[in-house]
């Protein structure tokens, strides 16, 4: 690839981690709203009620959230195991992990909404753990991707980042633009995912699932760039 195009791919790459970070917020939304209070991509929701849930606060569960952990675990070792030995840099096994985790949560909406066409019911502990699987597969394969600021399943650590290194703060140059981006998409995301869940459970997997299947597509398209200094990238002051 042309050393010319590498700054566009990057910023592919960029969009493409924020719209899977606006995908997790829906899948948030509809895991916590809809699956007994379990969160499907942000882990640390999990470990927080899981303690408090065993010290014996009232209303909140622990085999949702312990189930939740175990999955979003294991599919981030999958897609980890898959990923082994492979540079920072979009690849095959990048697209062959997206395109699971959309497949899964696909399969998953569909099921979901033959339910009320007389298949059996999932459990809600059943659904939790597929999506928490494709949520670690998912944040595996864009930690290795290491888009800067965007996990896609967390914005505690860039909520840091924007308020340390800020003007009133440390007054270090920042890629506020994409910082400020994925804590608000994650956070529409959510909004988004409530309101379809007031309609049926299956509609936000079923966003989450087209998202993650266009994120695959459009980054296998795009190619891989061979990674290069932020500084030379159009994408540095985002």
């Amino acid at each position: 690839m042309k050393a010319r195009n590498r700054p566009k791919v990057a910023t592919i790459h960029l969009w493409l981690m924020l719209g899977l970070t606006f995908s997790t917020g829906v899948a948030d939304a509809v895991g916590y709203l809809g699956l007994d209070k379990v969160f499907t991509g942000n882990m640390t929701g999990n470990v927080v009620i899981l303690g408090m849930a065993l010290a014996g606060a009232d209303g909140l569960p622990i085999v949702g959230p312990a189930v939740a952990l175990g999955g979003f675990m294991a599919g981030a070792a999958i897609a980890g195991r898959a990923l082994r030995g492979l540079k920072a840099a979009w690849s095959a096994v990048t697209t062959g992990i997206l395109l699971g985790v959309g497949l899964a949560l696909t399969a998953l909406a569909v099921y979901l909404g033959l339910e009320s066409a007389g298949a059996p019911e999932l459990s809600e502990i059943a659904v939790a753990a597929v999506m928490a699987t494709t949520m670690g597969a998912q944040a595996a394969a864009a930690r290795h991707l290491g888009v800067k600021d965007v996990t896609t399943v967390v914005v505690t650590s860039t909520i840091t980042g924007l308020s340390a290194d800020s003007w009133l703060a440390a007054r270090i140059s920042q890629p506020w633009p994409r910082r400020l981006l994925a804590v608000l998409l994650i956070s529409a995301g959510a909004a988004v995912g409530a309101v379809l869940l007031t309609v049926h459970l299956a509609l936000g997997i079923a966003l989450s699932a087209a998202i993650t299947l266009v994120a695959a597509v459009v980054g296998h398209l795009s190619g891989r760039p061979t990674p290069v200094p932020e500084s030379q990238t159009q994408v540095a002051a985002l």
